[in-house]
């Protein structure tokens, strides 16, 4: 999905930019795991967008998992300032 196609996504509460780091064993080298980086706007917690992709990797892709990390941002939030009450000089 590219960032253009977002704007209508970025206004619903609750959907925020999700990546998966995917460890999966390749289907001819069971020891030697592999990475693959998956990437989308979903809602967490529940995450319905990457529990359908990993439905999709069991049913259709030979490479077993073997874990799967999540990490999900807000696409936007108001900007923070915070100012200093005081100074401190060191020599």
């Amino acid at each position: 999905m590219h960032l253009r196609g977002i704007e209508r996504v970025v206004r619903i509460p609750e959907w925020h930019l999700t990546t998966a780091e995917i460890l999966y064993r390749l289907p001819d080298h069971p020891a030697v795991l592999q990475s693959f980086i998956w990437q989308k706007v979903d809602r967490a917690p529940t995450f319905p967008e990457l529990h359908g992709f990993l439905d999709f990797w069991r049913k259709d892709i030979e490479g077993a998992l073997h874990s799967v990390r999540v990490a999900s941002a807000a696409l936007w939030k108001p900007a923070e300032f915070t100012y200093a009450d005081g100074e401190l000089r060191l020599h």
